[in-house]
């Protein structure tokens, strides 16, 4: 019995001894591993996108380094006028039935305006035309009667000759002739004058089609259908026109100069204008002509100043003052005072500040800048930018300071 004992006692189990696990030394790493892989993806997706953008290179402004610059010799102020501006009118006094046109619209030569009522002017041509066609058909029925007296003449003048008819009978067929050949010539005057009249009933209703007399930009209107239009000034609530039209393209400046300094102007020289409402916006512009005649009263002699290039912002009537340039300065102008040149339109304007936005690397940076001068589409800046620097002219979305941006060159 003590012999099998420990025998039994082998094959017992131990449960108090721990299990045996499997050695995975790598499996941590790869862990770690695939947590910043996927960290990374989500980063990746989840930031925003670049902007795209379209960019120029700020350059030097050749202006600034071409030797020496004009100064002003005199300076001025007047007013933008129009050479060519109108109020359209009608030549027949009548009422207004339908207006076609709104201050502002763009019309053409020829484009038609306005129409009066033509309603007895219509009544007249169809009574016109009538008589027309009554004279015609009455000089339709004579014709053939004179074309057989003819005949009927020439008959009995061959049997005069040859004693066969009488001299009165050939005296009495000479007169129906004669008689019926004055009818007719009366009828065709009758006819002309017919035709004359409808053309006149025509030309009158045409009248009553107002039309623009040159292209231009309507500034007013002045009537209204139902209202009475004349061409003179009657009283009453007569109108004298319909709207007024102004031709854009032959804006200039009118400047009163004092007639002491008029010695100082001359044809075709150069001149800086500036809006009242825009005084940051130097136009060029040149003397067109000097009027040959001096104003009494004033003392002034008028000059007529032309922009160099017209502009959408310039208005008629607006306020401008101008500065007759001539001579040079006493020092050349250098090239930093030239500044750098860029579009007109990467300027921005921010809480009344001028601002644009330059790419550094692949982010936006916001650049406070100093506009010097406007010349057209480009704008000259004195400070905030240096020659070579990228500018963004046209963005995606609203750019904001250190955006990504992705560029791309016109």
């Amino acid at each position: 019995m003590s012999s099998d004992k420990p025998a039994l006692d082998a094959l017992r189990i131990d449960r108090s001894a721990a299990p045996r696990r499997l050695s995975r030394p790598w499996l941590g790493p790869v862990v770690a591993i695939v947590v910043v892989v996927l960290a990374g993806l989500v980063w990746l997706l989840s930031r925003p996108k670049p902007i795209a953008v379209e960019t120029v290179v700020a350059r030097a402004d050749a202006a600034g380094t071409t030797g020496v610059a004009q100064k002003v010799i005199l300076n001025g102020s007047g007013y933008v006028t129009a050479r060519r501006s109108a109020t359209v009118s009608s030549k027949v006094t009548g009422k207004v039935v339908e207006v076609l046109v709104e201050e502002g619209m763009q019309v053409e030569a020829g484009q038609v305006l306005a129409r009066l009522d033509s309603s007895n002017v219509e009544a007249s041509l169809l009574l016109s035309k009538a008589q027309l066609e009554r004279a015609t058909k009455l000089m339709e029925e004579t014709q053939p009667n004179f074309e057989f007296a003819q005949q009927e003449l020439k008959r009995f003048t061959t049997l005069a000759s040859t004693k066969i008819v009488s001299d009165s009978d050939l005296r009495r067929a000479q007169m129906e002739a004669r008689a019926l050949e004055a009818r007719v010539a009366r009828q065709k005057s009758e006819v002309a004058v017919a035709t004359q009249e409808v053309a006149q009933w025509q030309q009158q209703l045409d009248d009553t089609i107002i039309r623009a007399p040159f292209a231009g930009i309507v500034t007013s209107k002045n009537a209204q259908p139902g209202e009475m239009i004349s061409p003179m000034s009657v009283g009453g609530f007569t109108r004298t026109g319909i709207c007024t039209i102004v031709d854009m393209s032959s804006l200039e400046v009118e400047v009163e100069v004092n007639e002491s300094y008029i010695n100082r102007v001359q044809p075709g020289q150069a001149v800086e204008a500036v809006l009242n409402a825009y005084g940051d916006w130097r136009i060029p512009a040149k003397v067109i002509a000097i009027i040959p005649t001096a104003d009494r009263g004033n003392a002034t002699v008028k000059v007529r100043v032309g922009f160099n290039q017209l502009d959408p912002r310039i208005l008629p009537e607006m306020g401008v003052k101008v500065a007759f340039r001539g001579g040079e300065d006493e020092k050349p102008a250098s090239a930093s005072s030239g500044g750098v040149a860029i579009p007109k339109s990467a300027v921005q304007s921010d809480n009344g500040r001028d601002i644009v936005w330059a790419v550094r690397g692949d982010r936006a940076e916001r650049r406070a800048i100093t506009v010097v001068q406007t010349q057209g589409e480009e704008s000259m800046i004195g400070a905030g930018l240096t020659s070579g620097e990228r500018i963004v002219i046209k963005a995606a979305q609203p750019l904001s300071d250190g955006m990504r941006v992705s560029e791309k060159r016109p």
